[in-house]
């Protein structure tokens, strides 16, 4: 007998959300990230010692397609208002665990440690929130396309 399911949720589980939390937090913390070893610090040197070259555009032109799919995927999915309300929830998260003691923010280095997971989360929730959406309220997001 053939289980009839649907396309737009199987197989999606928490786990299928940390694979995307996981890939989000790559392409952020491979663009930038304060250790000094990112794209961002790579390309900068780079420029400055007069040594920037294919290999520096290919890895640009490799994380801004990348930005692009999780850019765009997020935008579609949640709007203005919901990456609004994304950064809104997770900055009241941020604040409590301040609040409670669980993070230090005495350098900028964590703020910017904290801002930077932050972004991944909300870009890991846009390119799931179809999925989760679905799960959710049992309705199926589909793309409006004008002929």
């Amino acid at each position: 007998m053939s289980k009839n399911t649907d396309a737009s949720t199987s197989g999606f589980t928490a786990l299928s959300f940390v694979w995307r939390l996981l890939a989000a937090l790559l392409l952020v913390l491979l663009t930038f990230n304060p250790t000094g070893y990112s794209a961002y610090h790579w390309t900068i040197d780079a420029v400055r010692e007069s040594g920037f070259g294919p290999l520096n555009l290919l890895a640009i032109a490799v994380l801004l397609a990348g930005w692009a799919v999780f850019g765009m995927a997020t935008w579609r999915a949640l709007d203005t208002l919901g990456v609004v309300l994304s950064g809104l929830v997770l900055g009241a998260i941020v604040w409590l665990l301040v609040d409670l003691g669980v993070i230090s923010t005495e350098s900028t280095t964590a703020i910017t440690w904290i801002a930077l997971v932050c972004i991944a989360v909300i870009l890991a929730i846009g390119v799931s929130w179809s999925h989760i959406s679905r799960r959710l309220t049992g309705q199926l997001n589909v793309e409006h396309v004008d002929d």
